[in-house]
């Protein structure tokens, strides 16, 4: 509910229970216009749409929460590499069972030492969403691509994930882009699909496919994890959605690893332990973290780095050998993200 301080005449908003940035606050008290974004990695800052109805401004912008928001960005940016190495060690599918229980088992013992109370019955359907989107779904379908995919082509094909999202959030939430948002959007993914056909010989390939599907259900999910981010704290909107796997990807992981071969090397438990550990939980706390503190607006901007920070790691962790057609691309999405963003701002 808005309100007028008859002293200062600055508009606030008041504020009951649970605030958007994971404390609490009492009734009556205020705090400046913000929100948090959605539940998730790559395009989490577009996915919470809403944010635009404020100024962005925030009562806390320290610089602290830059740093957390980069080290979220720099976390994500090296997904792809570590898949890679995963892969050296496990199969597709039982590196993202894996992967999935051990980020729930990390994320249930925080919830519980925060004594985080369990989402009411009415937020479980969208956790859902996010738990198919975000938890199986983009891991599973980018693991399956980057068997036949190099990292450097999957992160300019992901890159468009931001714009992907955009186009959910505004059909989710019924808002009308301008044509300018609308333009760039489309050509993004035209950008995108040339290079992937290019790269691909003249057609699209089974790995693209994996990719494209991945920017859909991943999409969804992050849409879906923006909505309740306006109304839970955002890491405990990816953390109960983890939980929510928890029994269907330990089932999946006894399954998964007697039927595949694992052989074990450094590469392999490395990859797997950042995955778990760095991309899908630390990398989602310090993300919606320093999103709180400085703002949606400001976090989106640098996650514009990402998909250029991805074909770095190809080459010094994979030592994979960029076409040109690889940076280019991922520079002309970055323009196109950068104008979606102030379309929409």
């Amino acid at each position: 509910m808005r309100a007028k301080n008859s002293a200062t005449a600055t508009p606030t908003i008041a504020v009951t229970g649970a605030d958007r940035t994971g404390g609490t606050v009492s009734a009556g008290s205020t705090v400046s216009a913000g929100s948090v974004g959605g539940a998730g990695s790559p395009g989490a800052p577009v996915a919470a749409d809403l944010a635009t109805a404020t100024s962005g401004r925030l009562t806390d912008p320290l610089p602290r929460g830059t740093v957390l928001a980069a080290l979220g960005v720099l976390s994500f940016s090296l997904t792809f590499p570590s898949t890679v190495w995963g892969l050296e060690s496990f199969g597709p599918w039982s590196l993202v069972a894996v992967r999935s229980t051990l980020a729930a088992l990390i994320a249930g013992a925080f919830l519980l030492a925060g004594r985080v109370p369990l989402p009411e019955r009415r937020h479980w359907a969208g956790l859902a969403v996010v738990a198919g989107g975000v938890v199986i779904g983009f891991p599973l379908l980018t693991t399956l691509a980057l068997r036949t995919s190099t990292t450097s082509h999957a992160a300019v094909v992901v890159g468009l994930l931001p714009l992907t999202t955009a186009a959910f959030a505004a059909l989710r939430t019924k808002r009308r882009p301008s044509r300018t948002f609308w333009f760039a959007a489309v050509a993004g993914a035209v950008v995108v699909l040339a290079f992937t056909v290019q790269q691909s010989g003249g057609a699209v390939s089974q790995g693209d496919l994996y990719l494209f599907g991945a920017l859909l259900v991943c999409a969804a999910g992050y849409t879906e994890g923006g909505r309740l981010a306006r109304l839970m704290p955002g890491w405990h909107v990816i953390g109960w959605a983890l939980i929510l796997c928890l029994p269907l990807m330990a089932v999946g992981s006894a399954v998964a690893l007697s039927v595949e071969p694992v052989r074990l090397n450094a590469h392999g438990v490395i990859g797997l332990v950042w995955v778990a550990a760095g991309s899908t939980f630390f990398g989602l706390y310090v993300w919606y973290r320093g999103m709180a503190s400085i703002g949606i607006p400001k976090a989106s901007q640098l996650q514009l780095a990402q998909p250029l920070l991805t074909l770095v790691w190809s080459v010094v962790l994979l030592g994979e050998t960029l076409p040109l057609a690889a940076p280019l691309a991922a520079v002309a999405v970055l323009v196109c993200i950068a104008v979606t963003q102030r379309a929409r701002s």
